[in-house]
């Protein structure tokens, strides 16, 4: 049985014709192409490259293959760093800009505030028991002669006075990241204060901080080449033997981190949050294991956003929320690391400590855990903390050979943090969107660059923030 139809929206039968010239005239298609490989898959083949070529680099003393890794290395870090100063601020005066459109704004930021302090306790508590139930200091088989007081230390002083900068362009030049904080901090309120006059400077540093976005995209899709290179290069400079001397340690380290990040996070995601953990780890990964392999909270930032956006965090709050947490959410480097190292310089020096020693490592990792500043290393959080308990400085100069393996378990557990309060905050506030939540998906370098990614099929617009 055939049927017909005389409603206007029929095709004529000249139209009918002409479409189906113009079907047979489209060529035929090509045959299926080569599946690009994700994301995941280029960092882990990155590692695998690196092991393997600085392996090869050392055992056979190959030494432009070594030149060459540690090149690729600087490069890829350098790239990094070249951002990290315009992108801190504009992205923090553009997120506290934001808040005027966010009318609990005050309520959210000393949640956040607040989470952040309360994950960090949590954490340092968790490296001090590890610490002290494992003794990391004793039996590396290491001397004095291999200590060594670092040339850049931290001290209260240093910290609250260093804060405020003396005059505007040394922060950008030096990267002294506390002190373009604290200007964007300033002009962010100024803005606020002035209201539709700001609004020229406004729209100019949203534009600016889109431009650096955009340009950070391509640095990390370089990820791959600049894994090859970190990883190859820490291989090639202090191979299996010097994790051998470090095993404690090093093993305090990544089990600590792994407590929290696979523990800690996923336990008050489904208590607080009241979501699944797994779904969240679904859709923060690509972040995650980016900050695994740059070792830079900042570096991240932009990825970071992106997927706490996906997991259904309001986009005014997640705009305020990752840039500060990036500079001051510090689980890894500030809390965890800082408490076993104490301790491991502590029996390394045959110095004993007690409660007050331990109480005191707990308030520098609380509150001082903005002097790691979402840079690579957490050296000058580690001098603070030994100088705030009178233990040597030289024992910084133990840790800093096996610092880039230790730092890649560290920075990825700050960047799941980073993402972790905002959600918590946002469950709290009713203001998650967990529809886009359970719609949250992993996603390739190419797809965030692209904003490709930036809507799912079923997935409903952000919350509005009430």
């Amino acid at each position: 049985m055939s049927v017909t139809s005389s409603s206007p929206s029929s095709p004529s039968p000249s139209s009918s014709s002409s479409s189906a010239a113009s079907a047979d005239a489209t060529p035929p298609e090509r045959s299926a192409r080569i599946p690009k490989v994700p994301f995941w898959a280029q960092i882990l083949l990155g590692l695998v490259l690196g092991v393997v070529l600085g392996w090869a680099a050392r055992n056979w003393d190959v030494a432009w293959l070594g030149t060459t890794l540690t090149k690729i290395g600087e490069i890829f870090v350098q790239l990094l760093k070249l951002a990290v100063a315009p992108l801190v601020f504009f992205a923090i005066t553009i997120s506290i800009t934001n808040l005027r459109n966010v009318h609990n704004a005050a309520r959210l930021a000393t949640r956040t505030l607040l989470w952040f302090m309360a994950t960090s306790l949590i954490a340092v508590a968790i490296g001090l028991a590890i610490g002290l139930a494992t003794n990391p200091g004793s039996g590396t088989g290491l001397s004095a002669a291999d200590a060594a007081k670092p040339d850049t230390q931290g001290s209260w002083l240093d910290f609250l006075t260093g804060i405020i900068p003396t005059d505007v362009i040394t922060p950008f030049t030096e990267l002294k990241v506390l002190q373009i904080v604290f200007m964007a901090v300033v002009v962010g309120i100024a803005a606020l204060k002035l209201g539709e006059k700001a609004e020229p400077i406004l729209s100019l540093g949203e534009s600016v901080l889109a431009l650096l976005q955009k340009a950070l995209w391509w640095i990390i899709r370089l990820a791959p080449i600049g894994t090859i290179g970190l990883i190859g290069t820490a291989i090639k400079d202090y191979g299996w033997d010097l994790i051998g001397s470090y095993a404690t340690f090093t093993a305090d380290i990544y089990v600590g981190c792994a407590l929290v990040l696979f523990g800690v996070y996923p336990l008050l995601l489904a208590t607080v949050a009241k979501v699944n953990p797994l779904q969240f780890f679904r859709g923060a990964w690509p972040a995650i294991q980016l900050a695994f392999v740059s070792r830079s909270s900042v570096g991240t930032m932009p990825l970071t956003q992106k997927v706490t956006e996906r997991l259904g965090v309001p986009k005014e709050y997640a705009s305020f929320a990752v840039p500060f947490g990036s500079t001051t959410k510090m689980d890894g480097c500030a809390s965890i690391y800082p408490a076993i190292a104490a301790i491991f310089v502590g029996e390394f020096f045959h110095v004993d400590m007690g409660i007050k020693e331990y109480l005191l490592i707990v308030f520098v990792s609380v509150i001082g855990s903005a002097a790691t500043a979402g840079l690579t290393g957490a050296t000058v959080m580690l001098t603070l903390t030994l100088s705030t308990l009178g233990l040597p400085l030289e024992g910084v100069g133990l840790l800093l050979a096996i610092d880039p393996i230790l730092d890649m378990m560290r920075t990825a557990t700050n960047v799941a943090g980073q993402a972790v309060i905002p959600v918590l905050v946002s469950a709290k506030e009713k203001i998650l969107d967990r529809e886009a939540f359970a719609a949250a998906r992993s996603f390739s370098v190419e797809e965030a660059d692209s904003g490709a990614e930036a809507r799912v099929p079923g997935q409903r617009e952000p919350a509005t923030v009430n």
